[in-house]
């Protein structure tokens, strides 16, 4: 955003604003004197507290990296973009999110293939397992969606949705953890009384005879007791009572289960802490920049920036001593402007440029 005029609000903002520790370039040229270069190497234009060193450019240019997040250059988004070198941290997180999305992709599939009757022995899953199935499927689901948010704000470099993406890899966690805690709840705590309350009280006909169907019994002791009437299971059947393989099917379940779960969880954590650590440093520039987009500087408003400062130096300390000053700062390329408030006509011709 403006002005009416079109000329950028920074225009407000005098280099004397800007903090000593920001300007001071002993540690810069320190670093340039250890690499051995003898001189500060241009970094991306943009912003960030890198563009108050000596030499750094602050004014964006069209198709400047990482500007506002994506590039938008004429085209639209991704055509023209410069490849740039990724960051370790963005690396880092690429991996993580590739770890993220494998297990939730998988945990998926075998949900499904689960409600679709795909697996073995899946009925009984259905039935006998029916609340940590559905809390299973949400969890994956959530986490593969939260995944694709994360491939959106890694290839795009959008912290906004990188922190949308933190937000739910806690939600996925807590949703992730909770089919586990069940699992163990029911496997650990008195599962033999679960199970003869669950056949008794929560199955009724169609879930018994689903479960003697697959394992091939009869009623719950014995064909006379709690059994649905099949082809296989009546009065004079032969099948042995489901107690037995119902509890020795479900004790091996829910122990591969909760494993799986509690095995994940750490894994899981990791993403977690990799996603807090790097998602402020998936480009080389930390944030969007120095300031809002309507208050960087341009050309013109560098101009006026420098029109007032000069002013104020002749004001306070005469016109050669903003001569001095002005002719010191090693600027080249902003327009030429005349500087209405200096009576000195040797100020009304001075170039001042990008900083």
């Amino acid at each position: 955003m403006s002005s009416s005029s079109g000329m950028s609000l920074s225009v407000n903002y005098l280099p004397t604003k800007f903090s000593n520790s920001m300007l001071n370039q002993g540690t810069a040229r320190r670093r340039a004197r250890k690499k051995g270069d003898g001189g500060m190497k241009v970094a991306k234009m943009g912003g960030g507290v890198d563009a108050f060193r000596s030499g750094e450019a602050r004014m964006p240019v069209e198709g400047d990296d990482d500007y506002d997040g994506v590039n938008l250059t004429q085209g639209g988004w991704f055509k023209n973009m410069k490849y740039m070198k990724w960051t370790k941290f963005k690396w880092t997180l690429f991996f993580a999110n590739v770890i993220l999305t494998t297990y939730t992709l998988i945990g998926l599939i075998v949900c499904l293939l689960t409600w679709f009757n795909i697996w073995d022995k899946a009925d009984i899953i259905r039935v006998g397992n029916h609340p940590e199935l559905v809390i299973s499927t949400l969890a994956v689901s959530i986490g593969l969606f939260t995944s694709i948010i994360g491939w959106a704000g890694i290839l795009l470099n959008n912290r906004s949705f990188l922190a949308v993406y933190n937000l739910f890899l806690w939600v996925t966690f807590a949703i992730l953890m909770a089919p586990g805690y069940l699992a163990y709840k029911r496997h650990s705590f008195n599962l033999e009384g679960k199970i003869n309350a669950q056949w008794s009280r929560d199955l009724g006909a169609d879930g018994r005879l689903k479960i003697q169907n697959l394992l091939q019994c009869c009623g719950y002791f014995s064909p006379f007791i709690e059994a649905t009437v099949s082809q296989t299971c009546y009065a004079r059947s032969v099948l042995p009572g489901c107690k037995l393989h119902y509890l020795l099917f479900e004790r091996m379940l829910l122990r591969k289960w909760y494993t799986v779960v509690f095995v994940l969880a750490p894994v899981h954590v990791g993403i977690i802490i990799v996603a807090l650590l790097c998602s402020n440093h998936v480009t080389y520039r930390f944030g969007k920049g120095m300031m809002p987009k309507a208050y960087r500087l341009s050309a013109n408003s560098m101009a006026v920036i420098m029109d007032q400062y000069t002013s104020q130096l002749a004001e306070h300390y005469g016109h050669d001593v903003a001569m001095e000053v002005v002719g010191k700062a090693q600027f080249e390329g902003l327009p030429v402007m005349d500087y209405a408030g200096s009576n000195s006509p040797s100020l009304r011709k001075v170039e001042v440029s990008q900083m």
